[in-house]
């Protein structure tokens, strides 16, 4: 007669029988009963048989599980009244066994173990369904393996996976704070809250241990698995921290504490509020470890379990201290930052202006988004003949070395602003200037990092010329200045040069254009922001609607136009708007090249200033400046030749002419009957100099006005 064939995961008696049947000796079939009693006794993998009622046939009551239970006492009773399992239908998992015969393979539960505080053990089981040589259900055996030590070392490095990978992505010791929290609720903890040293916060040093009397910390981060969860202090709440508690002795030792939670919780006397969020939250398991570097106190992280949660445990101790030990790197490497980022804040609000510099006729307004990158700089200079120079730059890197870089071009910029040059020239020599410095960093020691670092700078450079209404403009790199002209119309007004400290030998490029009264320029330190401010105008579009109101409302209003993830982080803004030069406050006129063109120059100087109502003796020095400055243009300069006049709050005085030579200051002996011109006029100007516009040259001197001589139109 054949025999049906046995289901999948069914184990038949015939195999054994027909093993010991083979054996000459027979003694297979006694080898097989005494291994079978040698793991149901002596094995510490559990072993355990169920009818098909799922009640207890015989277990292995060596394994740690059965160790202290009498198999009398156990024959007989069901799964659920047998096995202490957590949040696990055992007997469907069997019944589904039985039902299909389909075995179960490694398959986790969870259940109580031994003591009086049992901790919870988690085991590996395989369940198969027995049946007899005709196929008859049996019942089902299982198999048991403890696997708590185990699956807690893969939990734990799976933690600390996930706290290396998601706690120090900024450089915000807040923000790591809420990282380490957000990864430990409530994988770990129901409820973690992180507290920092306030000074560390603010980037100073973290003080050693243990900590001074009076010390504040910084509630960082809180977070519960509760929906509601009490909360003794807010986050952001800085205070000094109740003792001796576990938390003050924590900082004091640097060692961590692991607390039992009860009604006879002595210390929670000393913070009335912290005991009520503990009981309201029916937290038992306290956990408490430092954030500690080299010996110094940077915070502390408290954990709590409440309600069915099983109680912190050794294991948990140390696995919470490399946590905590990785949490203080982050903290302390934003504090670094911090403190970095402080220091080159200060060198740039030391190395910047503290207001616009311009004349009265290009109104200026500074702008700082989000506090300007360190390499980030802005600046005006008043020019001779009521010219402005503009200039606004980004040098590449962020801290103390580029705030350092930006301080020593910006003096380089306004250094040579005063040599009266055009706009491409002066860039070129500050490009020199920048290839210097980085020949300068070559040299430095082989462990600076500051000598791998290249020096590559992006400048805009324009000087507004209020007579003409003119500004000329040159750029290095991609920090092209926006116009906006009285009729709403906005373009970019200058072509891309090199960066500063490149290779790249391209000439740089002035272009002129025109910016007639109430024409409004933006420089910005950020391609992008003016990328988009050229693309969407929107409060730059109608410029006039801001003429009478201080330029700071249309900074604000170019502030609220930038959307919020354009991507647009620190950048350094200048907003000028154009004035109307009064004309009654300039005047021209042609000179003939000819000796007696001196004397009639004087008059009409003389009867000019009379209108200005200047006073006799700068009148006097002014006559003697034009006269030396017409003499010199007569003598060594090329018509056409022109006398200009300018009043406003200092006189000045240009002579043009068409000749290319320049003149220079010479100290004539005691018999020369020349060479003192340019002498004189040194002694009795307050400053003078020479500007060449092709195909022109000015010489020019400028003269302090005293206040009852300055101009009353001025704004």
């Amino acid at each position: 007669m054949r025999r049906p064939a046995p289901r999948a995961g069914a184990v038949r008696t015939s195999e054994v029988v027909s093993v010991a049947h083979s054996d000459p000796v027979g003694r297979v079939d006694e080898a097989a009963a005494s291994m079978l009693e040698a793991l149901f006794t002596q094995s510490p993998i559990g072993l355990h048989l169920f009818d098909t009622n799922l009640r207890v046939l015989r277990v292995n009551t060596a394994t740690p599980f059965m160790r202290n239970a009498s198999l009398d006492d156990l024959r007989g009773r069901r799964v659920r009244d047998v096995y202490p399992l957590v949040e696990e239908d055992a007997e469907a998992l069997l019944r589904e066994v039985l039902d299909t015969g389909i075995p179960v393979r490694q398959h986790m539960v969870r259940a109580h173990g031994e003591g009086d505080e049992p901790q919870e053990r988690t085991f590996e089981i395989n369940a198969l369904r027995l049946e007899d040589p005709h196929g008859k259900v049996l019942g089902v055996g299982v198999s048991a393996v403890d696997v708590t030590e185990r699956e807690r070392a893969h939990a734990h490095t799976k933690l600390l996976d996930a706290v290396r990978g998601n706690v120090g992505r900024t450089l915000d010791p807040a923000v790591t704070g809420e990282e380490l929290s957000a990864t430990l609720v409530p994988e770990f903890a129901d409820i973690a809250i992180v507290e920092v040293v306030d000074s560390v916060i603010r980037g100073d040093d973290a003080p050693l241990a243990p900590l001074p009397t009076g010390t504040l910390v910084v509630r960082t981060a809180f977070r519960s698995a509760h929906p509601r969860p009490p909360e003794a202090h807010p986050v952001g709440d800085v205070r000094c921290l109740a003792g001796p508690t576990p938390f003050t002795q924590a900082l004091a030792d640097l060692r961590p504490r692991l607390e039992r939670l009860g009604t006879a919780t002595p210390w929670l006397a000393a913070d009335p509020a912290l005991a009520e969020a503990i009981r309201s939250s029916g937290a038992h398991s306290l956990l408490v470890v430092p954030l500690t570097l080299r010996d110094a106190a940077l915070g502390i992280v408290s954990l709590y379990r409440t309600e069915d949660s099983p109680a912190f445990d050794e294991n948990d101790r140390v696995l919470a201290v490399e946590v905590a030990t990785h949490t203080a790197l982050c903290i302390d490497n934003a504090r670094r930052y911090t403190h970095e980022h402080t220091i080159a804040a200060t060198v740039q609000r030391r190395l910047l202006p503290r207001r616009p510099e311009a004349h009265a006729w290009l109104e200026t307004a500074y702008l700082s988004l989000t506090g300007a990158d360190p390499g980030a700089w802005y600046d005006t200079t008043a020019l001779a003949s009521a010219r402005t120079a503009i200039v606004v730059g980004k040098v590449a890197g962020r801290g103390l070395n580029a705030a350092a870089t930006m301080g020593q071009l910006r003096t380089a910029v306004r250094s040579m602003s005063a040599f009266e040059l055009t706009p491409d020239e002066l860039l070129a020599r500050l490009h020199d200037t920048a290839n210097r410095l980085a020949a300068e960093r070559a040299h430095l020691p082989y462990g600076d990092p500051l000598r791998h670092e290249e020096l590559r700078a992006d400048c805009a450079y324009a000087v507004h010329d209020p007579l003409t209404g003119v500004c000329s403009m040159a750029a290095a790199g991609h920090l092209t200045p926006l116009i906006v002209r009285p009729d709403g119309t906005v373009s970019a007004a200058a072509a891309a040069g090199p960066r500063l400290g490149s290779s790249d030998g391209t000439p740089f490029a002035a272009v002129e254009i025109d910016a007639p009264a109430g024409s409004v320029l933006v420089f910005t330190s950020d391609p992008l922001l003016t990328s988009y401010l050229a693309e969407n105008p929107g409060p730059l579009a109608a410029p006039s609607d801001y003429a009478d109101r201080p330029l700071q409302d249309l900074c604000d209003a170019l502030v609220y136009a930038i959307p919020a993830g354009m991507g647009v982080h620190d950048a350094a803004v200048i907003v000028a708007r154009a004035q109307d030069f009064p004309s009654n406050r300039f005047a021209a006129w042609p000179i003939d090249a000819a000796p007696a063109a001196v004397a009639e120059a004087r008059r009409r100087t003389r009867r000019q200033l009379a209108e200005w109502n200047v006073d006799d003796e700068t009148a006097y020095d002014t006559q003697l400046i034009v006269s030396e400055l017409v003499t010199n243009a007569i003598r060594y300069g090329s018509p056409p030749l022109e006398l200009r006049l300018i009043h406003d709050r200092s006189l000045t005085c240009e002579m043009r002419d068409a000749g290319s030579a320049a003149p220079h200051l010479r100290h004539a002996g005691t018999v020369d009957e020349g060479g003192r011109g340019l002498f004189i006029t040194a002694q009795l100007a307050q400053a003078w100099g020479t500007r060449f516009t092709p195909p022109a040259k000015t010489i020019w001197a400028e003269q302090t006005l005293s206040g009852a001589n300055e101009p009353d139109s001025l704004p």
